[in-house]
């Protein structure tokens, strides 16, 4: 069995716009703050199954204003527009670092599909 992996490195970039996370074998990621928004864990977002999982518009100038360690597997973002219920485990950071161009490009066809966009407060 892989161990889970251990962050080495989390650090807010460009005023809270993105979040870098390195971890010990070496990987290390870049996020947007307005991805770690749209994608955030918490059941706000994700519903409680895949069908209720909603899309967010409005978010391309969210920061991150605060991280909180949750245990010692994850953290807590907090956002300038006050979400702070997500919680980001070191296995979703890296999945999420791991697939972020093709989850961002999910997340905009989603927000197309819905008449949302990046810019105007809405979801679906």
């Amino acid at each position: 069995m892989t161990a889970d992996p251990w962050p080495t490195e989390i650090r807010l970039l460009d005023d809270g716009r993105r979040l870098r996370v390195a971890f010990d074998d070496g990987a290390s990621f870049t996020l947007s703050a307005e991805l770690l928004r749209v994608r955030s864990p918490s059941a706000e977002v994700q519903g409680h199954s895949p069908a209720d999982q909603k899309t967010v518009g409005g978010k391309r100038n969210v920061a991150i204003i605060a991280v909180a360690p949750v245990g010692n597997y994850a953290v807590r973002l907090d956002f300038d527009d006050l979400h702070r219920t997500g919680i980001y485990t070191w296995r979703y950071l890296r999945a999420l670092g791991e697939t972020a161009e093709t989850s961002f490009s999910a997340y905009l066809e989603e927000l197309a599909a819905k008449g949302l966009d990046r810019d105007r407060p809405g979801e679906a």
